[in-house]
């Protein structure tokens, strides 16, 4: 059983980790602005906490194995969240991530695809620099693992690939991936770490 941080643990990514968590039987913080407002729950602990407070998220995180950050890229700056981890003396730090970032068969990236939404732009382009930023972070044992192009409500059903840079699409042409099959991918890299130092992802 692992102490395990969740950062932005209300929202759609964030809570399909807590229940992954505690479904495996790991202690779980979660962490957000109204965390409170998940309520009492064995195995949990919630804190609530602006994350761009930087002291409160170092006090937040402290003496936990590993922290999973489910945060929106565009709100703040990836500092926001490594300083305040390493602070803490956290050395594990795995990142909800973007497709955004994520390679076509011709290795140019999705958001510069044509016809890419405008209205998901902001995000996409805040998530490519935080893997840039992860990328030159010599101190943390980061992850960052990307969902498929279409992230959604769906079944937990245990089956899906994982990759490493390129986006993954089905045999239909769709690539997918829910948030209850994207939260055993991660939570399977907190068990049984492969990609240390390493952008992933996971889809159908």
């Amino acid at each position: 059983m692992s102490k395990i941080a969740i950062i932005g643990a209300t929202g759609r990514a964030g809570s399909q980790l807590l229940e992954e968590a505690l479904r495996r039987g790991h202690s779980v913080t979660a962490i957000a602005r109204n965390a409170s407002k998940l309520g009492e729950r064995a195995g949990v602990v919630t804190k609530d906490v602006d994350i761009n407070n930087a002291q409160a998220l170092k006090d937040a995180v402290a003496g936990h194995d590993v922290v999973l950050s489910a945060v929106h890229f565009s709100t703040q700056p990836a500092s926001a969240i490594i300083e305040p981890v390493k602070k803490a003396g956290v050395k594990r730090l795995l990142f909800v991530g973007g497709a955004g970032s994520l390679l076509l068969p011709g290795d140019s990236r999705v958001i510069d695809s044509p016809g890419f939404p405008d209205e998901y732009r902001a995000e996409a382009s805040a998530g490519c620099v935080y893997l840039d930023t992860l990328r030159t972070e010599k101190d943390l044992d980061w992850s960052f693992l990307s969902p498929s192009a279409e992230f959604v409500e769906g079944e937990r059903t245990g089956k899906f690939r994982l990759g490493t840079d390129h986006l993954l699409i089905g045999t239909e042409g769709k690539s997918w991936i829910t948030f209850a099959d994207f939260a055993i991918a991660m939570l399977d890299e907190v068990e049984q770490p492969k990609h240390s130092r390493q952008r992933f992802t996971v889809g159908y």
